[in-house]
C-alpha cells in the first residue's frame, strides 16, 4: 500500500502543473509585434479586479473626450478632417484599453481553474490517506486474504486522476476555442464601431453641406437686397437732377 502511495501522489502533484505551466497571456502580448499596446502583467486576482475597474472607467473617459470632440469639430471649417482624427484617437485607446480587459480576465479566469484543481488535487490526497487508514485498520480477525479481498466502494483513486486529466483537456480546449471566440468579439465590435462612426460622418457632412446651402442661400438674398438697394438710390439721385 505504501508503494500505492508513493506513486500515485507524486501524480496527482503533477496534475497541477499542468496548468500552472500554461503561458499566460501577459507572455503572449509580450511577444506582440512593434507598435501594439503595453499590457501589464496581472499577479494577483485582486489586481485583475482593479484593472477591470480601471479600465471601465477609462472607456467612459474615452467616450466622453469622443463627445467633446464632436462639439468642437462642429464648430470648425474642415469638419470631416477633425472628425476623423478624433475617431482614430478613440479606437486606439479602447484598442489599448481592450487588450488590458482581456489580459485581466484571462488572469481571473486561469486563477479560477488553478485553485479548483488544487482542490481537487487535495481531495486526491486525503482520500488516499483514508483508504491507506482504513486498509490498516481492518480486523486482524478477518486475515490477511479477506483484508486483501475488501475494497472500498466508489471510484479508485486511478479513475479519479484519469477523469480529471480528461477534465483538464477539455478545458485547454475551451480556452483555445473561447480564444478564437474572443478575437471575433473583438473584430465584431470594432466593425459595429466603424459602422457607427461612418453613419455618423455621414451625419455630419449633411449637416455640413445643409449649412453651407443655407449660409450661400442667405449670402445670395443679402446681395440681391444691397443690389435693390443700391439700385434705389441711383433711380432716388437721377430723379433729383
Amino acid at each position: 500500500m505504501k508503494k500505492t502511495v508513493a506513486t500515485l501522489l507524486p501524480a496527482a502533484c503533477l496534475l497541477l502543473g499542468v496548468t500552472l505551466a500554461l503561458p499566460s497571456l501577459a507572455q503572449d502580448l509580450g511577444q506582440a509585434p512593434q507598435g501594439a499596446p503595453r499590457v501589464p502583467t496581472t499577479h494577483s486576482v485582486e489586481q485583475a479586479n482593479a484593472t477591470l475597474a480601471e479600465v471601465a472607467r477609462d472607456r467612459a473617459a474615452v467616450h466622453a473626450r469622443y463627445a467633446d470632440s464632436e462639439k468642437v469639430c462642429a464648430e470648425r471649417f474642415f469638419v470631416n478632417n477633425c472628425l476623423d482624427k478624433a475617431k482614430e484617437e478613440r479606437r486606439a485607446a479602447l484598442a489599448d484599453l481592450r487588450a488590458i480587459e482581456v489580459e485581466a480576465s484571462h488572469f481571473k479566469r486561469k486563477d479560477s481553474v488553478d485553485q479548483r484543481d488544487r482542490e481537487l488535487a487535495e481531495r486526491l490526497r486525503q482520500d488516499e490517506n483514508e483508504q491507506a487508514g482504513r486498509m490498516i485498520e481492518l480486523p486482524k480477525s478477518m486475515g490477511p486474504e479477506a483484508a486483501a479481498g475488501k475494497r472500498p466502494t466508489g471510484p479508485s483513486l486511478a479513475e479519479r486522476q484519469a477523469g480529471h486529466e480528461a477534465k483538464l483537456k477539455r478545458q485547454q480546449a475551451e480556452q483555445a476555442a473561447g480564444a478564437g471566440q474572443r478575437a471575433a468579439n473583438v473584430a465584431a465590435f470594432e466593425k459595429k464601431q466603424r459602422d457607427a462612426e461612418r453613419r455618423q460622418q455621414d451625419v455630419a457632412e449633411k449637416k455640413s453641406a445643409k449649412a453651407k446651402k443655407a449660409a450661400d442661400a442667405a449670402k445670395a438674398e443679402q446681395e440681391a437686397l444691397e443690389k435693390k438697394a443700391a439700385a434705389a438710390a441711383a433711380a432716388a439721385a437721377a430723379s433729383k437732377k
